[in-house]
């Protein structure tokens, strides 16, 4: 009982701090999975700082164009190249992808500046293509790019965003080639690595 409670007191401690996560990796290396154990453990009292985590994606907008077109929600190598094409076409039309996800980031920005908790919230936003990390960089403040690998995960190459992930300098690697116990305890290790 003394434990959570001194959890709970040193939540509130901390001054707001907002870290963009740009996350990236092949389809299937475990990405999605990494988020929820970096969320779960943020939103549990085994914690020492209060954190929260948010989880958006670039193609978030370009899914919901999608299932307008037909989509299904698959995720095969037929699927995988229409959402990767539909985003390129989207991207030379008006960049809606990016433009989400500045809005998501800022929206963000507004929330926490209204807070009543103090907090470090960790905001993972994936994206698949070099480029577009790079000029989403130029709307956030000190993000930190992050790659997620598998080795016994094949590498998708049936499209441009899949088959360039590995082409850009990360400032972490994540290698989960682990149990998911192991992948958990990166991501509690990853979300301490913020306690300030």
């Amino acid at each position: 009982m003394e434990e959570k409670k001194y959890a709970a007191q040193k939540r509130y401690a901390s001054p707001k701090v907002i870290i963009p996560v740009i996350i990236n990796g092949s389809g299937g290396v475990g990405k999605d999975t990494f988020v929820e154990f970096c969320k779960n453990y943020a939103r549990s009292y085994k914690i020492s700082f209060w954190c929260d985590v948010y989880n958006y994606s670039s193609v978030d907008i370009i899914k919901d164009a999608a299932k307008v077109l037909g989509w299904d929600g698959g995720k095969t190598e037929k699927d995988r190249k229409f959402l990767a094409d539909l985003k390129q076409l989207a991207k030379e039309y008006n960049n809606c992808s990016i433009k989400y996800m500045a809005k998501k980031y800022n929206d963000c920005k507004s929330i926490t500046k209204s807070a009543v908790t103090a907090g470090t919230y960790i905001l993972f936003f994936h994206i698949r293509e070099p480029e577009e990390i790079e000029e989403f960089k130029n709307y956030v403040k000190n993000p930190i790019t992050v790659l997620v690998r598998r080795d016994n995960t094949k590498a998708i190459t049936s499209n441009s965003s899949d088959a360039n992930v590995e082409n850009y300098v990360y400032d972490r690697i994540i290698e989960n080639n682990g149990s998911l116990d192991d992948l958990y305890n990166i991501a509690v290790e990853f979300i301490n690595s913020f306690d300030r």
